[in-house]
This record gives C-alpha cells, sequence and structure tokens, in this order.
C-alpha cells in the first residue's frame, strides 16, 4: 500500500558524546542518495562546533539550522519547534528527509515528544526513527557509570529509545568486548536493530558498513513501544535533569589568533595523560597559522585525531573550540589553550639563528617564518633546511 502520509520525515539522531554522529552526518550528506536532506544542530554550551565542521568538510550547500546554548532535550526546545517551523517556511516544505543531530548529553524523549505534543510541528512532520550512534570502545563506562540523584544517565535512555543502533568504531575493540557491549545494550533495548560500523582505514569520513536504506526513511518509530517503555513519555511538565558535574568551556577565536598546531598537539596530549576519564569531548575548526586550509580536530577521552579539510579562501579565518567533560572547568583548559595562540615571532626572515638537530645546536638563516604551520624554516650554513615548530629555545635561539 502506498504510503499517503506526505510529511516530512525526521530521523533524530542521537549518542552519547564522541560516539561519531558528526561523522556519520558528513557521511550522509556526501553519499550518492539525491536526497535534499536538510540538518538542525543542537550542541552543549555556548561554543558550536559541529556546524563549523560540517563546512570545513564542504557540505556548505546543505540546509543547516542551529539549535544552540544549551540542550535541545529542555532548555531550547522552544527554539526546536522555531527552527522546524522556519525549515519548512524556508524550503516550503520540499526536503526528503530531516535530521536533528542531538547534543551527546540529550535524552532523546522530550525530542521526540515535540513531534506529538507541539499540533503546529505534527501537521507538518513526522517522527521517522531514532538512530543512536555508539562508541564501542567506551559506551560501557557511561552506561555503567553512577550519576548524581535525581540525573539521568543519558547514554542509557539514548540506548532505550534507539529504533536502530550503529554499533561504531568495533575496529577498536575485541570479540569479547564487542559481545559484552552487545549484551549490555540488549538489556536496556531488545527492540533496536544493530548494525556494526567502522571508518575507512584510508578514508577517515566514509564508513565500511552502513546502507543509507538502513539509516534513514525506515518509518521504525513505534509509539505504542514507547509509551509502554515510558509512560510519562507524553507528559509536557516531566522534569528532566543532567548530570551537574558535566559541563564544557568553549573558544571562539578572532582572525588575529590563530593557532600553532605543533603547540596545540603537545597541550592535547598533557591534557588527556592528565584526564582522558574525566574528558569525554573535544573538537574543533582551527585556523593553523602558515596553513590555508581549516583544520578539524575530534577527541574522544585517550583518542583523538586531525586532518586539514576545506580551504579557507575568502572567509574569516576564526577558530572555534571547545571541551566538555566532569569537572572540565578544573583542568586548566583556559590558559593551557590560549598558550597555543600564535605569538608575535622573535625573528625574521634572513637573520642569523641556531637551530637544534640531530647534532646539536646547529648555525643557519631563517629563510622562512610561518612554513606549513611551523614557526620558522631555516637553512643551516652546509645547505640543509630545517623548520623548528614552535618559537622557543628548544628549537631554535639566537646566535651567539
Amino acid at each position: 500500500m502506498a504510503d499517503t502520509d506526505k510529511r516530512v520525515p525526521v530521523t533524530v539522531l542521537t549518542g552519547f558524546l564522541g560516539a561519531g554522529k558528526t561523522t556519520l552526518l558528513n557521511w550522509i550528506l556526501k553519499a550518492n542518495h539525491g536526497k535534499k536532506i536538510a540538518i538542525i544542530e543542537n550542541e552543549f554550551g555556548e561554543t558550536g562546533v559541529d556546524e563549523d565542521i560540517l563546512v570545513a568538510r564542504e557540505h556548505s550547500e546543505s540546509i543547516m539550522i542551529e539549535v544552540q546554548n544549551g540542550c535541545i532535550c529542555c532548555t531550547v526546545r522552544g527554539d526546536l519547534v522555531k527552527g522546524l517551523q522556519k525549515l519548512f517556511n524556508q524550503t516550503k516544505g520540499q526536503i526528503d528527509a530531516v535530521i536533528i543531530e542531538t547534543t551527546g548529553l540529550a535524552d532523546p524523549a522530550p525530542v521526540c515528544q515535540t513531534f506529538f505534543v507541539e499540533p503546529s510541528i505534527q501537521q507538518l512532520y513526522k517522527l521517522d526513527a531514532v538512530l543512536t550512534v555508539v562508541d564501542c570502545k567506551h559506551i560501557l563506562t557511561h552506561l555503567l557509570k553512577e550519576v548524581e540523584d535525581g540525573a539521568e544517565n543519558e547514554s542509557v535512555e539514548q540506548v532505550a529509545f534507539a529504533d536502530r543502533i550503529l554499533l561504531n568504531k568495533i575496529d577498536l575493540v575485541s570479540e569479547e568486548e564487542k559481545a559484552n557491549v552487545i549484551a549490555e545494550i540488549k538489556k536496556i533495548n531488545t527492540y533496536a536493530t544493530i548494525i556494526e560500523a567502522q571508518l575507512d582505514d584510508k578514508d577517515k569520513q566514509t564508513y565500511k558498513v552502513p546502507d543509507m536504506d538502513e539509516l534513514l526513511g525506515l518509518g521504525a518509530f513505534d509509539l505504542d513501544r514507547v509509551t509502554a517503555m515510558d509512560d510519562e513519555f507524553l507528559n509536557t511538565d516531566a522534569e528532566h535533569q543532567h548530570d551537574s558535574t558535566v559541563n564544557s568551556i568553549g573558544f571562539n577565536l578572532n582572525e588575529n589568533e590563530q593557532i600553532n598546531l605543533f603547540a596545540l598537539q603537545q597541550f592535547i596530549g598533557n591534557l588527556i595523560q592528565e584526564h582522558s576519564n574525566e574528558l569525554f569531548r573535544y573538537k574543533g575548526v582551527i585556523a593553523v597559522k602558515g596553513m590555508d586550509k581549516k583544520y578539524v580536530f575530534q577527541g574522544v577521552h585517550m583518542l583523538y585525531m586531525g586532518d586539514f579539510a576545506a580551504d579557507w579562501g575568502d572567509a574569516p579565518r576564526k577558530s572555534c573550540f571547545c571541551f566538555i567533560g566532569k569537572h572540565v572547568n578544573k583542568m586548566g583548559i583556559e590558559a593551557g589553550f590560549r598558550n597555543c595562540i600564535a605569538a608575535p615571532l622573535r625573528w625574521q626572515v634572513g637573520q642569523r639563528v641556531k637551530a637544534n638537530v640531530s647534532t646539536g645546536y646547529e648555525a643557519g638563516t631563517v629563510i622562512k617564518c610561518w612554513d606549513q604551520g611551523n614557526a620558522y624554516r631555516v637553512r643551516l650554513d652546509d645547505n640543509v633546511e630545517v623548520w623548528a615548530p614552535i618559537d622557543v629555545d628548544n628549537f631554535i635561539k639566537a646566535l651567539e
């Protein structure tokens, strides 16, 4: 029988911090599916990063609306309604699907509830499915963690409400560990289909496993199942409380505050050595001094990666970065991150210096400043060229 429901289908894309939601979204947007897809982004904290990441991956033609400065499942739910109405008016409903990517700390229940209790939204949209991305490497830590009295374990809620679960990063665990994760998931949700996935070894933005037909257009959301599981689902007065020990700190830097990449990598390395268990997520789009491409940097606990994406072109080279974790405001991030901002250099092209090489300090001449992200490029007196990544005496100093 043909589907006579012409409302726009909506997928709620959820999953705990760092599970891989934005990477999956990148994969969906660049896949050859011929669909016109609109994206609604929500982020935890005051610094929005995910939309910048999507643009850096050159999806700027996609329709994106950002719902910021709070969690979409509570304080900014009214903004979600406004965003959906704005989206429909902007497109006149001529879109094939909407994907709402929630913050990693969102309970999907109030988001889903919006499509049943808001008459204006119910007329325009239908909830297609809840797609939950699970980080196979770290999910048990979050599913089994203790939370404050009265607070919800969001990772449990995300698994419980899933119609489909994308078991991500399976290449990072053993078969036994994966089996334990699946068993724990099935204790919470026996209904959802589980799809295993991992990123391609060469292209870290491409999935090996998922098929588009297994992710969108599922028609899988079952209101009866959800209300049987949560009899408060349609109660708009139900309270929702986050774990108050989890917070965020973010940065928006201007064009004069570009980053020394070597210093940033050192800072992140030291940070995760000391706080990896409490540091849930860190990500950003960085303007690297001396480079013309945007640097996209993402990390989860001790696992992090970064690569250069689209050119800045004529766009202002403004960096945005955020850190989310348990007591993240006590990690010294503010000072540490700002120490990564490239400062004025001590030497200019043509000046004589000493560069630290394998044989010790050797005399040479500065031939370029900010070369491919390095503070200096130096030609030694024997005509060998070397680089100093940062402007400190450990790498380069005055010629005595």
